[in-house]
């Protein structure tokens, strides 16, 4: 049998494919990314988790300039007006920083980028743009793409992805957002604070599925304090455009009169789905589940052998950062050594203002499980929150009840994602709700409300 080119090929170059050759190439063997697009990093680099939080800290800056927020805090301002053409320069500033930085780390790392998009020709072997190559070990991190709505044609002028939604030329009058989930939340929070009126439409009766409750209905009335309106339990069936106006035709989720919505620009946020169909899997034998995904083991080997997958491509919430842990446990496995991820210890954030971020079960979940206590703080009992004027949210620790280990944290607060760290790592340390309560808090410090919300579960926090 012929030599191998590679003793390792990743297909993919999003978080969890670089994090993957990167490690791969650490770790001693001979490693290519074959990648389609012009940049490396991916979805989330390129289009998604990059320049969304560009534009949404630039959106920030204006709402608080032109609304009011710095004026409390006396910095006057005046003449203030939205610059869209140099927002959009600094958010393709720090993607392009970021994807210069991948290439850097490959060349460092003597990572080989093979140009073009791939597809198997059989279990060892794949063809990438005109090249065909063999491979010891080949790691599908294809990632995900945007979920179609049916009905619902996006044009990519009027009738938007997440992807376009990042470089609307102009500030929409009206903007409808399709889905209530992460994606929509953070991108109608970039245009609703930029001056555009944002309708969410949600199927659900509530929306931010999957996380807490208390949580969902908590940041619905935030949302809606900011000025979105909701559309709960409804489904969108049509689209029509017309010109420079689009109208949807929506009705209750459960059946019912229809109504028709108008706006100049529409997302469709409703989801994603693996990208596994354009790679030729039967060639190499490997086949997919029912929502397209493919099945690993705990080891992410796919049932081919030296085939292996992660990322969005597997079963699991569709996060860069779970990715990126599945990227180096997968390359310390081909590597022979032991890679792990902790799939029960990964945290999930919504970057709007405040930030919204959980990580473990929700009550809902733990409940099924067995006896809980609950512990709650409000960030506006939390010194720091309330001296920024960042009283919106709370801090809840869900704790099983006989042995008291923490179960899940939930957090609403304007630094939420960075707080919701040292959650995750108390967990993944098997902390009880007692450890985090005797566990000296820097003051004053927002993350002083997790501790309270510790203490809080055995029903003994001090400033409420």
């Amino acid at each position: 049998m012929a030599d191998y080119d590679f003793d390792v090929l990743i297909i993919g170059s999003g978080p969890g494919g670089y994090v993957a050759a990167i490690r791969a190439a650490q770790l001693g063997l001979k490693t290519a990314c074959a990648e389609s697009r012009e940049t490396l990093g991916g979805t989330c680099l390129n289009v998604g988790c990059i320049p969304s939080k560009a534009l949404l800290h630039a959106s920030e800056l204006f709402d608080e300039a032109a609304h009011g927020t710095l004026a409390k805090w006396g910095v006057k301002t005046s003449g203030i007006e939205v610059d869209l053409d140099a927002m959009h320069g600094s958010r393709k500033e720090a993607v392009k920083g970021l994807t210069q930085g991948i290439e850097f780390l490959f060349k460092k790392n003597k990572v080989e980028w093979l140009k073009g998009r791939a597809s198997f020709e059989s279990a060892d072997t794949v063809k990438v743009g005109d090249r065909t190559v063999r491979a010891k070990n080949i790691v599908i991190a294809t990632g995900s793409s945007v979920t179609p709505l049916p009905g619902v044609t996006v044009d990519r002028e009027r009738i938007v992805d997440s992807t376009g939604a990042l470089e609307l030329a102009q500030v929409p009058k009206k903007m409808v957002v399709i889905g209530g989930g992460v994606i929509g939340l953070e991108l109608g929070s970039v245009w609703r604070r930029l001056g555009a009126e944002v309708t969410v439409v949600e199927f659900l009766d509530q929306i931010l599925p999957g996380f807490d409750g208390d949580v969902r209905k908590e940041a619905n009335k935030i949302f809606k304090k900011q000025g979105f309106e909701f559309k709960l339990s409804t489904k969108v069936t049509k689209a029509e455009r017309k010109g420079d106006i689009v109208t949807l035709t929506v009705e209750p989720a459960a059946g019912g009169a229809a109504e028709m919505i108008e706006a100049d620009v529409v997302l469709v946020s409703i989801g994603r789905r693996p990208n596994t169909e354009d790679l030729a899997l039967d060639k190499a034998g490997v086949q997919t589940n029912q929502r397209g995904q493919i099945e690993t083991d705990h080891d992410f080997r796919t049932k081919v052998p030296g085939v292996w997958a992660i990322g969005d491509v597997i079963p699991g919430p569709m996060l860069a950062h779970k990715a990126e842990d599945e990227g180096i446990a997968v390359a310390e496995n081909i590597a022979g050594l032991t890679g792990i991820v902790n799939h029960d210890v990964i945290p999930s954030v919504v970057y709007t203002m405040p930030e919204i971020a959980g990580v473990g079960l929700t009550e809902e979940q733990a409940k099924e499980h067995g006896e809980v206590k609950i512990g709650k703080f409000p960030m506006l009992a939390n010194s720091r929150a309330k001296t920024n004027r960042e009283t919106d949210g709370f801090v809840k620790v869900i704790a099983d009840a006989k042995t008291d280990r923490v179960l899940g944290v939930w957090i609403i607060a304007s630094v939420g994602g960075t707080m919701i760290a040292q959650a995750a790592q108390a967990m993944e340390f098997g902390a009880t709700s007692e450890d985090i309560a005797y566990t000296c808090h820097a003051h004053p410090t927002h993350s002083e409300a997790l501790k309270e919300a510790a203490m809080a579960v055995t029903g003994k926090p001090i400033h409420i």
